[in-house]
């Protein structure tokens, strides 16, 4: 089995150039690649196009590279928790695709499948439908959407093991699976690493012929987004 494991994040992200397309997984907060996002600030890597279900908050998460100004453009489908976000998009510092989240979902999973386009009827009427072809079907219309791909796919896991087989827990399974399969290359940071043959071959989530760097990961914070309580 090929051992897939690099020292850390620093020589994970290393060679991602200026101008990359990145897909960064996680839900809010939850399951985000806190790792290599410290290390790309570190990297000083400009232009990023960032592919994210959202923009993480103003100081953590993909917020820290938007303050940076590390992010050209967000392609992501929430991003109310970020005051930096909305500064940057509304002085015209930061272009933004806001995506339905079942497309961004789909688009993504396309990419990774290998499926170049397909019709949603998700933003017929909207903002989202203009200059889309569109069609009918059983008499509703739908939009043509088209797959996203990334240069460098990273994404967090909770296990896995040197030949980059990956299992997620709880709701950091996300986007990070459907992720893990869309990039050219795909680096992933785990909380525990174990050898080939460790995990339960039927509760691998993302198989490592889809992983190409490997690192167990450190310090996680797993910082809550919205904490509410009851008295």
């Amino acid at each position: 089995m090929i051992n897939k494991v690099v020292a850390g994040a620093a020589e994970a992200v290393n060679d991602i150039p200026n101008n990359a397309t990145l897909m960064l997984g996680g839900f809010g907060l939850c399951g985000i690649p806190e790792n290599c996002i410290q290390a790309l600030l570190k990297t000083g890597v400009k232009g990023l196009t960032c592919i994210s279900n959202n923009a993480g908050v103003d100081d953590f998460g993909i917020g820290l590279l938007l303050k940076t100004r590390q992010v050209k453009k967000m392609i992501s489908s929430y991003v109310g928790e970020n005051a930096e976000f909305e500064r940057q998009l509304l002085s015209g510092e930061l272009e933004v695709d806001l995506i339905p989240q079942g497309t961004l979902a789909e688009r993504i999973r396309a990419g990774g499948a290998g499926i170049p386009a397909f019709y949603t009827p998700a933003g017929v009427g909207t903002e989202v439908a203009k200059r889309k072809e569109m069609r009918d079907f059983d008499g509703k219309p739908h939009l043509l959407e088209h797959w996203l791909r990334a240069d460098f796919s990273i994404v967090k896991a909770w296990k896995g093991d040197t030949s980059g087989n990956l299992i997620y827990k709880g709701t950091a399974r996300n986007f990070n699976p459907m992720m893990a399969t869309a990039g050219k290359i795909t680096i992933a940071e785990v909380e525990e690493l174990v050898p080939v043959g460790e995990l339960d071959p039927n509760h691998i989530h993302t198989p490592g012929i889809f992983v190409q760097r490997i690192f167990q990961g450190k310090d996680y914070e797993k910082r809550i987004e919205q904490r509410t309580i009851t008295n």
